[in-house]
């Protein structure tokens, strides 16, 4: 009879039960096993199925998606972190469909994409989740990963949005990775990153002229462009109230991608203040989280704003 290997059964056992049934070939010489064992024990046909080169489930049957990630971070190595779609479903996000794992690891790591795998050298690694022994990316990053990575502008759109909308990244963390990150397969990023800048400012508006008509504040002329009687320009506002001459601007720190950005948005309030303007900036979250406050800033401009003599200034449909 031949002679039964002899092996570290209780070290197997915990290896097993933290990675989902799932060992790398030098883990499995760790418990003792023997060579001839292992190389047994994973022909086609045999006790375990190889996932990818050095990597093995040991159940029957296909692996889960969570057992594809770790055998994912086996393969790649310690210094790998799991980026793109996957990372984004590891944080509850629902990108569209994508079979493969996208895998960051240094840029001096020689490793090759395998199978379900694909792997990207990265001289800018990213900041880590863990779960388990799996490690991801930061919701900014695996943001953009993701958004470079897929071939449909539409799935770019899709991550970039969802992650906008249900506040797992920023519109300005997300335009600090697309100035950093690469270039060369922004196109998309890019797009999607403005059309998620449109959107989410156009739901805030929404949500604001809700809440004046809600609070009671007296309607404001919306989406106006003043001008002094004197003839000087001044800018477009979001919502204005020419009896009390305060204006208001759905904006936030959010926006100012560049220093450019936010010298420009300076620059604009500068104007307003300057032609004896009370304007208001108001982040987007405030007009959910902070209403109460909102409406008492509101409410005391356009009291004392009506108690002084009305401002020379007219506004105009900006389209006209």
């Amino acid at each position: 009879m031949p002679r039964r290997a002899i092996f570290d059964q209780a070290l197997l056992a915990r290896t097993l039960a933290a990675q989902l049934q799932v060992i790398s070939r030098r883990q499995a010489l760790a418990c003792a096993i023997p060579r001839s064992t292992v190389n047994s024990w994973c022909r086609p046909g045999g006790k375990w199925q190889k996932l990818l080169p050095g990597v093995y489930f040991t159940e029957a049957g296909e692996p889960t998606n969570d057992q594809r990630l770790v055998a994912a971070m086996l393969y790649a190595g310690a210094r790998a972190t799991i980026t793109g779609a996957a990372a984004l479903g590891l944080h509850r996000q629902h990108p569209p469909r994508q079979d493969a794992i996208d895998v960051l690891v240094p840029w001096g790591v020689k490793r090759q994409s395998r199978s379900f795998v694909r792997v990207h050298r990265t001289t800018r690694l990213p900041r880590v989740y863990r779960t388990g022994i799996v490690k991801f990316a930061a919701p900014a990053r695996a943001v953009a990963d993701a958004a470079r990575l897929y071939t449909s502008p539409d799935d770019a759109w899709a991550v970039v949005t969802e992650a906008v909308q249900s506040r797992l990244s920023s519109i300005a963390e997300l335009r600090l990775e697309l100035e950093h990150g690469a270039a060369g397969d922004s196109v998309r990023f890019r797009a999607a990153l403005a059309a998620a800048r449109v959107a989410v400012r156009s739901v805030a508006e929404d949500r604001f002229r809700e809440r004046v008509k809600e609070s009671g504040l007296p309607d404001p002329q919306f989406h106006v462009f003043l001008r002094a009687l004197d003839g000087t320009d001044i800018c477009e506002v979001d919502a204005w109230w020419p009896d009390a001459g305060v204006s208001v601007e759905i904006d936030a720190q959010e926006y100012h991608f560049y220093r450019a950005d936010w010298l420009r948005t300076d620059a604009k309030r500068r104007r307003l203040i300057a032609h004896g303007i009370a304007a208001h900036n108001i982040a987007p979250t405030r007009i959910d989280n902070e209403w109460d406050a909102v409406y008492r800033e509101l409410k005391s401009s356009l009291d004392k704003g009506r108690q002084r003599p009305r401002l020379p200034i007219v506004a105009f449909d900006p389209a006209v």
